[in-house]
């Protein structure tokens, strides 16, 4: 017996991104599960991104930004990447401060405007 396959991904929602939660504090033990964690997430999803949501991280400093840097690259090795959900505002600038760049939830994309935003231009002004 054969049945007609339907178009599109099985099982794949694609409004519900893998989300992984990261501690409080991250150690260096702490790096290393959750790199396997992101692998196994993009493996077992098949979905592209995984959401690492960043609220209970403590004070920003240098382990919070090699965390994520080291996350960054685990998910780009396994063919992904990560967005980062609810950043302190404190962590988003020292990921700025050290030339890091993460996509961030609920934002538009550098390459994309934001929706509904239209640029005004001033009589008199050359086109560009």
């Amino acid at each position: 017996m054969s049945s007609t396959a339907r178009p599109g991904l099985p099982n794949v929602d694609a409004m519900t991104p893998a989300v992984l939660v990261l501690p409080a504090a991250v150690s260096q033990d702490d790096v290393a599960r959750l790199c396997a964690d992101v692998r196994a997430l993009l493996e077992s999803t098949g979905a592209g991104v995984v959401v690492c949501d960043a609220a209970a991280l403590g004070p920003p400093g240098l382990a919070a930004v090699d965390a994520l840097a080291r996350l960054e690259l685990a998910a780009r090795r396994a063919g992904g990447r990560i967005r980062v959900r609810a950043p302190a505002p404190a962590l988003r600038a020292l990921l700025d401060l050290v030339g890091l760049r993460f996509e961030v939830e609920g934002e538009a994309e550098e390459r994309e405007p934001a929706l509904r935003v239209e640029e005004e231009v001033e009589p008199g002004e050359p086109a560009v």
